[in-house]
């Protein structure tokens, strides 16, 4: 079975955001991906500095085929430096895995079966 590991911002760390309802819909993504045999975990976190740790632990619990980032962390420009440092740790800590990019948070199995 093929290993996804999604990686996004917490929405409830995202100021305006609702996150209550975009939590629901990353969790029904996750479970999309276990409807097309897709073994997926994700990794939320807050941009702050308890990020990297929590992504470098997410990334070094197993080898990973694919790890999606989110458009959350890659679109705005405010954090360019926050999206450098998690496709970095991706080289440098799951190296094996293709990267893909969602669009938005109900995409993310498609993004990861276009590398798998």
């Amino acid at each position: 079975m093929s290993t996804v590991l999604i990686l996004g911002f917490d929405p409830h760390a995202v100021p305006g955001m609702d996150g209550d309802g975009m939590r629901a819909v990353l969790d029904a993504e996750l479970a999309r991906f276990a409807e097309h045999g897709l073994d997926a975990a994700m990794t939320l976190v807050a941009p702050d500095g308890t990020a990297e740790p929590a992504i470098t632990a997410a990334l070094a619990d197993r080898d990973w085929d694919v790890v999606v980032i989110g458009g959350g962390i890659r679109k705005p420009e405010p954090a360019l430096p926050f999206f450098e440092l998690v496709v970095n740790l991706v080289r440098r800590h799951a190296p094996q895995a293709a990267v893909a990019f969602n669009t938005s948070g109900a995409d993310s199995v498609e993004a990861a079966q276009r590398w798998l």
